[in-house]
């Protein structure tokens, strides 16, 4: 099919490109109905697939569009007092990423981030997250031009304001989406070649959408008390990912 095969990203096939698209639908079900998880699923499955160089980048766009139309789609629930504070944050922490020449270890950003998602569930997230909004947002950019999937650390931000879980869903995805924006002209900026992998990229953000669609279904049933259940249960389970991968790789080094 000489449509699908303008899909196929460089170095992949028909069956993997199937497998990833399938994976983006999964994804976003996922965070739209819990709250949480998906950005961390597909980095993984990504990662085990795609050229190192292309992981971050790919994955950005990818997130950037996924949640731009969770955003779209829960456009009324968002929460914007804390949002431009963030996207300034945002902005700051994607450059001195990006303007940093050493390679910060992925395996200790994955335990820090991890250990201090599994402590927030257990205690109140701390008052400089929902009192500073630019802070979380210049950390978690900073983090997310090394590691990629930094959703939880925002989740952390979002759980902070107490919201309904209409307003969770549709604030985190407004917080993503301009963190991934930030990153993706960063990343442009210093020279990754997207065009190969429009086509693709493309695609995932469709199979995203139609995630978002099913899994909005799943939140409309739900009650928030559900919902915060839930939503503890998978950042309890990706903080204790993040913390056992990032040992993992410091063990094995």
């Amino acid at each position: 099919m000489p449509f699908f095969d303008l899909l196929i990203p460089p170095g992949l096939d028909a069956g993997i490109t199937l497998t990833l698209l399938l994976t983006s639908v999964i994804a976003s079900f996922i965070t739209i109905a819990f709250g949480i998880g998906g950005g961390v699923l597909l980095l993984a499955v990504l990662a085990s697939l795609l050229p190192p160089t292309a992981l971050i980048p790919v994955h950005g766009v990818v997130q950037m569009g996924s949640n731009f139309g969770r955003f779209a789609l829960m456009f009324a629930h968002v929460n914007w007092q804390p949002m431009l504070a963030f996207a300034a944050g945002s902005l700051v922490g994607v450059l001195a990423g990006g303007a940093i020449s050493f390679n910060l270890s992925p395996a200790l950003v994955q335990v820090g981030v991890g250990s201090f998602v599994l402590w927030s569930i257990f205690r109140k997230p701390p008052r400089w997250m929902s009192g500073m909004p630019i802070v979380s947002g210049a950390i978690s950019s900073f983090l997310t031009m090394f590691f990629g999937a930094t959703g939880p650390f925002v989740a952390t931000l979002t759980k902070s304001f107490a919201l309904d879980r209409h307003g969770h869903v549709a604030t985190h995805a407004a917080f993503m989406t301009v963190q991934h924006l930030f990153k993706t002209l960063t990343f442009g900026l210093l020279g990754f070649a997207f065009v190969p992998w429009v086509g693709f990229m493309a695609a995932m953000i469709v199979a995203g959408a139609v995630g978002t669609l099913l899994g909005r279904l799943v939140l409309n049933r739900m009650t928030d008390h559900r919902f915060r259940i839930a939503l503890d249960i998978v950042l309890g389970l990706l903080a204790l990912r993040l913390i056992w991968s990032g040992l993992f790789a410091l063990w094995t080094a």
